[in-house]
Order: C-alpha cells, then structure tokens, then sequence
C-alpha cells in the first residue's frame, strides 16, 4: 500500500454543517492541536464566506473564519498545514485576502457539476494571490462518463494543485472506486483526492480502495462528524495505519479530544447511518430526496423506494423540492387507483367519472343521528371520562381512526395511512367495524388481517370538499377530518369531534397524540403546512354542512381549529 498520500481533517468544516458551524473557539485550537500531533497533514478549520451571503446571527464563525479567529486557533502550534473552503457562488475571490496567506496553505472550492469550469477559473484566480487550491467535486456520481473525460480535459490546460472526488451520497462502492479515480490520474500535474462519505457505511473501505490505487490525499472527520450518515471517521484510519502500516500516525491524541469534546457534542441534528442516508447512498441522490419522504410520514418504503428511482433517473443536480412535488403530484406513488397529490389549496371542481356498482354501501345508513369522531390528540385521553359522559348522553354513531388504545369503542374504525394501517390494525376492538381507504391495495390489507372491512371511498382530487354518489371529492390526507365526510355520507344530523387538537396551538408540551405518535411529520415547515390545509378542509366541510341545512362541526375538546371550538360541557 502507497504511503505518499495525505490526510486531510475537515471535522470543523464538515462537522459544522450539523450546529451551524457554532463551534467554541478553544475547542477548535484543541482539536487542531490533537490533529497535529495525531500527524494529520492538513487541518481544515472552516468555510470562509462573508455578509454578503450568509447572515451573521444565523451561523456560527467557522461559517465564516475570519482572520482574528483563524489567528486565534494555530497560533502558536507548530502543527498541521491549514485549509478553508468556499461553496462556489458564495464565496468572492477578493474575499480570500492576503492576510490568510499567514496561515492557510490550501484554499478549496466544493462545486456541483453544473458550475465545475467556473470555480476552476475562480481556484486559479485565489492561486495567484499564493494558495495551493483545490476543486471540490460533489456528487461524483452524478457525472456521466463523458462529463468526466469533459472536466478531465479542462483540468489538463489548468494550474490547480488538487481535485477531489466527493462521494457526496455515500454511494460509492469498493470497486466503483479505481474507473473513478484513474481518469483523473492521468493529470499529472494534479494530485488526486478522495472525500468519502458513509452513506452506505463503505467510507472506510473505499478509502482503503482509493489509496490502493494510488491517491494522493484522504478526507476524514473526527467521530465522523458530517452531515448525513457523517464521513470517514479519523480515528478509524489513524488507528489502522497506526497499527498496520506506518509509525507516522498517532491517534492517542484525537481519542483525548473525543473523549473531552465529541462525546456529548450538542448538534442540531444527528449524524450517523439513517434510514434516508442508506437509501441516499443506494440512489445516489441527495439525501434531501429520501429525508424529505420519510419525514412526510405517509408512503410506504415502496412508495419511496419508487419514487427515488425516479429521482435517480432524472438525475439533478442538488436537492429541487420541485422534482419531489411533481413526481407525488403525478400520481406514481401514495395512491394505486387515483391520483394523488400533496395538499394545496381547492382548485376548480373535479366531477368524478366513476360510480361504485350498488352505490356507496354506507351510504344513508345512519340517517339522523348524531356522530362523533375520535381524533387521536392528548385531549382524547384528558378528556376521556367527558367523552364518555357525552356519549352516555347523546348515544351517537362513533367513527374512530389509527389508535384509540381502547378507552373507546367505535362503531367503525378507519384507517387511510399504510404505515398506521399496519401499526394498528390489530388493535381495532371485534365489535368495531373495519373501515379502510381504497388506496390501501387489497393484497396488502390480507398481509395483515383476515377479518371483514368495508372500503371508505373517496376521490383523492384537487378541489372543494364535495360529495358526488357517496363517494367524497378531497384531497384531504388527515382520517380524521376525511371521517367527518363519512359521517356525512351516512346521514349524519349532527357532527362532533373529540382529539381533534390540531397541530399549532393546543397542545403546550408539543404533543400531537395522546400515545408516542412516530408515523408523523417532525420539521415545523410540514407541521404547520398540514395544520393550514386541515383548516382548509374543515371550513369547507363546516360550510358544506351549513349549505345542507345542518349545524357545522363542534370540536367538544381544546383544539387548534378555534373557530370550531365548543367546549364538550355544553353537552354533557
């Protein structure tokens, strides 16, 4: 095995991706004192970006790295060379002054494909103020063969010192790794490195692959802090060489400054294998793609498996919410028989063009009475004995939804998500009727429950709320609300809703359900998103059921939806 390759430690750079580059200043000097003399070659302390393009209350100063920080941290060690890195298009090459020349030795620009021959132009550019630079490629997987013989030939005319495969997705395997790095072997006057990634947990193997086949500089972070499933942890390769190679290595060092700093480090978000970054790695798409699904709560894993085999066959460049968006709206996963879309606002009527043959069996069934719908939220369990009294008093057809823990027994129980479906179904009581969506495929129901259900029709559509045949015209994800369609289409006089919390506002702890809910969207953005549209929907059925004639919906318990709002003492 070669020993004429460097190491280089991007822990603060790459780490920071995770705590927005808030990293305490002494911490930074220790970790580069530790790295210098574990004999690391290069250690980069940050990105260097200004104002200009990121604000200075959001990030923390190794966003930035200025020079009176930088001067802080290597000051006085005699240690290990130093670099930064821009992000091309957010960093002006007049932005790299003179003053670094004192302390950095390497400038690097990560680029995407799309924009590698203008950073080369900006690299060469930096390199004359005195820098050795370096290209960061990202996304190496991303690039077609003849794009990479096009950059290979760019670079053969270029002054560069460095150019990096990026295994930004971690997806590379073992041997995927010599066809990638011998094209640009043949730059001779280029040193080739290697950035991998854990994606698919090959970090450490493919860096022990690239440096079989003769790179010229490794990557690594400590604990393999990064974004994602994290890097190839610099410990673990300090450890192997250390043990099996070469005396040059000492990882003592880096396992002190673990132990003091990386241990209980207080991040934004984890790092580490998950779920979306091993299917990130398998697609070798950004991980924002997988991330992104999972965190709707709502597909399946083949709806996700297929819609990434969408996105990799599109292949963009980064993250487009956009891709994502068009490929739920066009129907090809989330609904077998309709299709579907993410929740946006009412659009001109859909007339369906379909009839159920023998009409919606349900259809009418309980015309006249009063119903109740059970909604999973805290208040469901708080204000059980309430509920209870309630339903002693007004004796009405109770529709139930995902898990109700048996405090109660509705008269029908329904499901319309597939992953509650399978988390649930065999809690749903004897006496309860099985109700579930007609998106959920009949093969799937029969993998997890034998007993009779009756299919709950809807039209998964753009437009108002609206009841054509039985059949409901919503686009409207959330049961619970789409029970209130059903108690509708069974005749329903009256309408009340119990846990019908919402998701802004009712709950101070935070909470969503009354049980530890994990099928449901964490990030604020896609809360907040489902809580409007599920305002959205109650209006419209509120204003369906007025234009019928009828009272609008009583929401008895504290709830989010506060137009909605009448307390359950009224009634009891």
């Amino acid at each position: 095995m070669s020993l004429n390759y460097e190491i280089l430690d991007c822990t603060i750079r790459d780490g920071g991706y995770l705590n927005n580059w808030r990293f305490d200043k002494r911490m930074v000097r220790e970790v580069y004192r530790a790295l210098s003399k574990a004999g690391i070659d290069i250690v980069e302390i940050g990105f260097r970006g200004t104002e200009k393009y990121f604000k200075r209350d959001q990030f923390g100063p190794w966003r930035f790295t200025d020079i009176d920080d930088l001067r802080d941290v290597v000051q006085g060690i005699n240690g290990a060379k130093v670099a930064i890195m821009g992000d091309f298009g957010k960093l002006d090459t007049d932005d790299i002054t003179d003053d670094y020349c004192q302390y950095v030795s390497l400038v690097r620009i990560a680029v995407h494909k799309d924009g590698a021959f203008n950073a080369i132009k900006q690299l060469e550019a930096i390199r004359k103020k005195g820098f050795l630079v370096s290209l960061q490629a990202m996304g190496i997987t991303s690039y077609t063969r003849d794009e990479i013989r096009e950059l290979v030939t760019v670079l053969k005319d270029s002054s560069i010192d460095y150019v990096y495969i990026a295994d930004s997705y971690g997806s590379i395997l073992p041997d995927q790794m010599r066809p990638l790095i011998e094209p640009f072997q043949e730059l001779k006057h280029i040193k080739v490195g290697f950035h991998p990634h854990n994606g698919l947990q090959m970090a450490f193997a493919n860096t022990l692959e690239a440096i079989k086949c003769g790179i010229d500089i490794v990557d690594s972070t400590i604990y393999g802090m990064g974004r994602g499933a994290g890097n190839l942890p610099t410990e673990v390769l300090l450890s192997y060489l250390q043990l099996s190679t070469t005396d040059k290595y000492n990882v003592i060092p880096v396992l002190h400054v673990i132990d003091r700093f990386f241990m209980n480090i207080d991040t934004d978000e984890p790092w580490g294998y998950q779920l979306p970054y091993m299917l990130s790695g398998i697609f070798q798409c950004h991980p924002y793609y997988p991330k992104t699904l999972v965190d709707y709560r709502e597909y399946s894993m083949e709806d996700i498996w297929s819609a990434l085999e969408i996105v990799k066959k599109i292949n963009p460049v980064g993250f487009s919410k956009d891709i994502l968006n068009d490929i739920i709206k066009s129907g090809m996963i989330g609904s077998t028989q309709h299709k579907s879309s993410t929740p946006s606002a009412p659009e001109k009527a859909v007339t369906p063009e379909r009839s159920i043959d023998g009409g919606v069996p349900y259809k009418d069934r309980h015309a006249g009475r009063e119903f109740l719908i059970l909604a999973n939220g805290p208040t469901l369990k708080e204000y059980r004995p309430r509920i209870e009294a309630f339903i002693k008093k007004h004796n009405p057809i109770i529709l139930g939804a995902n898990y109700i823990s048996g405090f109660f027994t509705p008269h029908y129980h329904a499901f319309n998500n597939k992953k509650r479906f399978t988390d649930y179904v065999d809690t749903v009581e004897k006496d309860s009727i099985l109700m579930i969506g007609e998106n959920i495929p009949e093969e799937m129901v029969r993998e997890y429950t034998a007993r009779p259900y009756e299919t709950l029709y809807f039209e998964d559509t753009l437009g108002d709320f609206g009841i054509v045949d039985g059949i409901i015209q919503s686009n409207c994800r959330t049961i619970s609300v789409l029970l209130m369609g059903i108690a509708i289409v069974m005749g329903a006089e009256r309408i009340f809703a119990v846990g019908l919390d919402g998701y802004i506002g009712a709950d101070a702890t935070g909470g969503f359900h009354f049980y530890d809910e994990k099928v449901e969207p964490e990030e604020r953005d896609l809360v907040i998103e489902r809580h409007r549209f599920n305002q959205l929907f109650l209006e419209q059925i509120d204003a369906y059921l007025i234009h019928q004639g009828k009272e609008g919906i009583h929401i008895l318990t504290p709830t989010g939806y506060k137009a909605f709002f009448k307390g359950i003492e009224n009634y009891i």
